[in-house]
């Protein structure tokens, strides 16, 4: 499988992170996004017409949105990440996928216009960022009552790669994180899973400061 990808994008990280957990071949292309922009160079946009990133190509199979690339891995290497096959846990791990798009168009805009000076309406991203990470936020609170550390269930699925960085990211968009202890604690959860990688902006868990005490999850 090729991937082709840019270092800093946090759905290219996605793949990354499931291929690594899953323990799946991954070919990386890097792709000049910025200041480059060969995302919209001639070549590119044979690969794929939309000229956005990642694209996955494994032999003449290319796909281009970052869910279907995510389900494709896990089917692939470790379907146990697609969840258990009940209807609830697929259920959720298909809603899930759907909100990491939402955090993508709202915390994902905000950082690349802060970080890569792309044009956006900053104030309607932040304002549907922390809107996404409020919901996030009370899954999660739903979740830990119901006795499961992750999103879907028990066990990490998709449902947390989707979500997972562009939460992490989001300070980088003016986006605090500070307001919300279960999605860190769910994010320490995810880091000490083996085969954890890093992207910039990411770092591993014993990097991280403790909890502030008082925390009630």
């Amino acid at each position: 499988m090729i991937l082709y990808d840019y270092i800093l994008s946090p759905d290219c990280y996605k793949v990354r992170l499931l291929a690594s957990f899953v323990g799946a071949p991954l070919e990386l292309r890097a792709v000049d996004f910025h200041p480059g922009g060969e995302h919209r160079s001639a070549p590119f946009l044979r690969i794929n017409p939309a000229g956005t990133i990642p694209v996955l190509q494994d032999s003449d199979l290319i796909l281009t949105e970052s869910a279907s690339i995510l389900t494709y891995v896990a089917a692939a290497h470790g379907p146990d990440w697609l969840g258990d096959d009940t209807p609830i846990m697929r259920g959720r791990v298909a809603q899930w996928l759907a909100f990491g798009h939402r955090l993508s168009a709202s915390i994902g805009k905000a950082r690349t216009h802060d970080m890569l000076q792309k044009p956006a309406d900053i104030d309607a991203c932040r304002k549907s960022g922390v809107i996404a990470l409020r919901e996030l936020e009370a899954a999660l609170i739903e979740a830990h009552l119901r006795g499961d550390p992750f999103l879907a269930g028990h066990r990490p699925t998709l449902a947390d790669i989707a979500c997972f960085p562009h939460a992490m990211l989001a300070p980088d968009g003016g986006i605090s994180t500070d307001p919300y202890p279960a999605i860190r604690l769910w994010t320490r959860s995810l880091r000490a899973l083996p085969r954890f990688i890093e992207m910039p902006g990411i770092h591993r868990l014993h990097e991280l400061k403790p909890e502030p005490t008082g925390s009630s999850l």
